[in-house]
């Protein structure tokens, strides 16, 4: 374990995580939303520090990232939890469905022994993906110190919800942000998805405003978030930042909680004219 970054004490035992909008209060013995931040004598701790689930080498296309270093190997990294609770999770088993406990079953990787696998076999790039990486955070930041200073880049493929000052602490050490925007519906962030479509939206811009290649990703459900006209005001909110904003319309799979069909294909055609009324970057996927 690793003491957390982000958090305050409070009465009674109590800690207060202030990494993302949650902002949860938590008991002695028992970890946030996310599953991965336990208090521990009234310190918070991050029980996903050095224990990843996942050291997998991926095209850089699969994150997916298009426009940047196309046809690059990079070295994916992830562990377990999330700080959403999408009732359609496309990874539930690592994002939703496990234990602390699950964590003394994995073998420990530290932030300098992944450094070391991309140094010794040559690898250029790494990212903190598969599950939520702001709920690792300070894994995430570690490695990512370490990798600017042996000059490989860093990718973060995340939710974007995370609070503004750790997102600043982060940025200056990150290349490259896939972020996943839902829809453009505070209601479907909030009952759907357990979030806060604004904390996205500030994600979002932060990176646009820090100048870091950003892409990103809209998974497409239908009779869920096919509106067609929020989706024509999420282009064109992106369009307002930055029309070079690379944008990945996806398939969608029943997972998780919710039953229903793959996002036909005609629908997904339908949304990538739409989005390339206003985008000059439009692709599909899950196809």
């Amino acid at each position: 374990m690793r003491e957390a970054s982000f958090y305050i004490a409070e009465e009674g035992g109590k800690v207060k995580c202030i990494l993302c909008p949650k902002n949860c209060s938590i008991s002695e013995g028992n970890t946030g939303v996310c599953g991965v931040r336990e208090n521990f004598s009234g310190k918070l701790y991050s029980l996903a520090y050095s224990k990843p689930i996942a050291l997998h080498l991926d095209p850089i296309e699969k994150k997916p990232l298009y426009h940047f270093f196309p046809g690059s190997k990079i070295l994916s990294i992830g562990t377990y939890g999330c700080n959403l609770n999408c009732r359609f999770c496309q990874n539930s088993d690592i994002s939703q469905e496990f234990r602390k406990e699950d964590f003394d079953n994995l073998e420990e990787v530290t932030p300098e022994q992944v450094v070391q696998i991309c140094s010794k076999y040559g690898y250029k790039f790494a990212a903190f993906t598969y599950n939520e990486p702001s709920v690792f955070f300070e894994y995430m930041f570690d490695i990512a110190v370490i990798c600017k200073k042996n000059d490989i880049k860093t990718v973060v493929v995340s939710n974007g919800q995370i609070n503004k000052e750790p997102m600043l602490k982060l940025i200056e050490y990150i290349d490259a942000f896939n972020i996943d925007l839902k829809s453009f519906n505070p209601d479907f962030y909030r009952k759907i998805c357990g979030g806060d479509i604004l904390t996205t939206k500030q994600t979002i811009e932060t990176i646009v405003e820090k100048k870091k290649h950003l892409e990103v990703t809209f998974l497409l459900i239908e009779n869920l978030n096919d509106n067609e006209s929020e989706f024509v005001e999420l282009c064109k909110y992106l369009s307002g930042l930055d029309k070079n904003i690379v944008l990945h319309i996806s398939r969608a799979f029943p997972r998780y909680k919710m039953e229903f069909e793959p996002t036909p294909l005609i629908l997904i055609s339908k949304f990538e004219d739409t989005a390339k009324k206003y985008l000059n970057y439009v692709y599909t996927g899950n196809i």
